[in-house]
C-alpha cells in the first residue's frame, strides 16, 4: 500500500493538484495533517489561493482521504467539505503499523510523542510548522511532511511524504525528488 501524507495546503488548489498528479497519483490513501482551506492570518496568500475550488477538488478526490483538524480549520470549512475534518487526532492501522495524525499545534512535540507511545503508535505525523522533519523517538518515527503551499524551511521548497511498505520518504512536490527517508521499525 502507498500512502500520501500532506499538510498545510492553506487553500492552494495548484499545490493540491500537483500532489495528486505527481507523487500521490497512485496512492491508495491520503492522510492530511490539517490546515486545508484557509491561509491563516500569519501566512501570506499561497500561489493560486482558491479555497472554494480546493474544496471541490478535495470533495471529488478519487483517492480515500482522512483529515486531522488543524488550527486554521473551522466549522465553515466543514460546511463546504464532504470529507470530514476529523478530531485533532486520527488513528490509522495499516499494514500492521499504527499511525497517529495530528496537526501539532495543540501540544508540545514531547507531549505528542508521549501520547503516541501510550497508544502504541509506530508513526506520529504532525504538520503546523511547514518544515519537513523525519526523526526517531525510540520506537516512534515522527514525520512532518512540510507544507504543499507555504514552506518555511530555509530553502522554501514545497514538500509532502510517502509511506511505501516499510519506508517513509519526504519528497519535493515539483520534482518528486526524495530529500529524506527512514524505515519504520
Amino acid at each position: 500500500m502507498k500512502i500520501g501524507v500532506v499538510s498545510d495546503t492553506h487553500g492552494s488548489l495548484t499545490a493540491w493538484q500537483k500532489a495528486l498528479d505527481g507523487p500521490c497519483r497512485d496512492a491508495d490513501l491520503i492522510l492530511h495533517a490539517g490546515d486545508v482551506l484557509y491561509h491563516g492570518p500569519r501566512n501570506p496568500f499561497p500561489r493560486e489561493y482558491k479555497p472554494a475550488d480546493l474544496a471541490v477538488a478535495i470533495n471529488n478526490c478519487p483517492i480515500p482521504l482522512l483529515i486531522a483538524r488543524g488550527n486554521c480549520d473551522t466549522e465553515v470549512d466543514q460546511a463546504v467539505l464532504t470529507v470530514p475534518l476529523q478530531s485533532p487526532y486520527l488513528l490509522v492501522q495499516e499494514g500492521g503499523k499504527r499511525i497517529m495524525v495530528t496537526h501539532g499545534h495543540a501540544a508540545s512535540l514531547d507531549e505528542q510523542v508521549r501520547w503516541a507511545a501510550r497508544c502504541g503508535v509506530d508513526l506520529l505525523i504532525t504538520g503546523h510548522t511547514h518544515v519537513p522533519v523525519l526523526q526517531r523517538f525510540d520506537a516512534i518515527l515522527h514525520l512532518n511532511p512540510g507544507s504543499l503551499s507555504l514552506p518555511k524551511q530555509p530553502e522554501p521548497i514545497p514538500t509532502l511524504a510517502l509511506i511505501e511498505g516499510e519506508w517513509v520518504k519526504v519528497v519535493e512536490l515539483e520534482s518528486g525528488r526524495e530529500i529524506m527517508s527512514e524505515a519504520l521499525k
